[in-house]
């Protein structure tokens, strides 16, 4: 099986799940905005190289942004916030 591309930096929260549920390999519906990303099977690597290719989309995202609160809800106010700042 191979590792899914990371996705680009979302441009809204529909990109978002869909592209979280990708890196899951699983369908964007069974996602809701508070799933657990990590209990859902998102591993830390993963959210540590997520955080640093959404950095060098031109945002400042750092893995704690991400592991404080892993769910989509909290992820795109984080994304929000860092397009919102730059």
């Amino acid at each position: 099986m191979s590792t899914p591309a990371l996705p680009p930096l979302p441009d809204d929260p529909i990109a978002l799940r869909a592209g979280v549920a990708a890196l899951l390999d699983v369908d964007p519906a069974t996602l809701s905005d508070d799933t657990d990303l990590v209990e859902a099977g998102l591993d830390s690597i993963r959210v540590m190289a997520l955080a640093e290719r959404w950095s060098a989309d031109g945002v400042q995202i750092g893995f704690m942004d991400l592991a404080e609160e892993p769910t989509l809800a909290a992820w795109w106010s984080v994304v929000a916030d860092a397009r919102a700042a730059s």
